[in-house]
């Protein structure tokens, strides 16, 4: 990690010693630490090519303006329907029961429609503005929750405004305006 004032500079390494192009999760831990080093409560991270902009809100919640969201048309792979989505990394979100993610996952991450892999994620719209949801993270494997896999679901589901994600890990709220996400959730030290 490369810090400058208000700013850091991060790499995330995968599982599976791939790298990753962003991680919502990963730049609001990332964003957390820097505040705390710093006194802070608005801080930056760079993570590849993006800047994600942080600022500490009440109830040890990171609020993150994560940037462009695009949506592409959905599409058929191996009979499944896909809504591809970019949030700096690419995304294929799938509307069903979210635990169909152990056999979806897994097929979609590696199938060849994705040369370099993607994220996965099941979705069930519950009501306007909220959804339920596991994702196979690419690199990693089903994991409890996911930033960027929240932000390309309510992109998905929703296209514009707010949109409460559960995951099994815990909710994240996704703000969508204009083709750019703002993403709110906890940040908890556990050691």
């Amino acid at each position: 990690m490369a810090i400058d004032g208000d700013t850091a500079e991060i790499v995330i390494w995968n599982a599976d010693g791939s790298r990753a192009e962003m991680s919502g999760n990963g730049t609001r831990i990332a964003a957390r630490w820097l505040a705390e080093q710093t006194g802070l409560d608005s801080v930056r991270i760079r993570v590849g090519p993006r800047e994600v902009a942080a600022r500490l809100l009440p109830g040890g919640l990171v609020e993150q303006e994560l940037g462009a969201v695009e949506v592409g048309p959905p599409e058929l792979v191996d009979g499944i329907e896909v809504v591809p989505v970019s949030v700096g990394n690419p995304h294929a979100v799938v509307l069903g029961e979210p635990g169909q993610i152990g056999r979806l996952g897994p097929l979609l991450e590696t199938h060849p429609r994705f040369p370099d892999r993607t994220n996965v994620q099941v979705a069930r719209v519950d009501a306007p503005g909220e959804v339920t949801a596991r994702v196979w993270e690419r690199g990693v494997g089903e994991t409890a929750s996911s930033g960027t896999s929240a932000v390309a679901i309510a992109a998905a589901t929703h296209g514009e405004g707010t949109v409460v994600v559960h995951f099994p890990g815990g909710d994240l709220t996704v703000r969508l305006a204009d083709g750019r996400a703002t993403l709110i959730g906890p940040v908890e030290r556990v050691a």
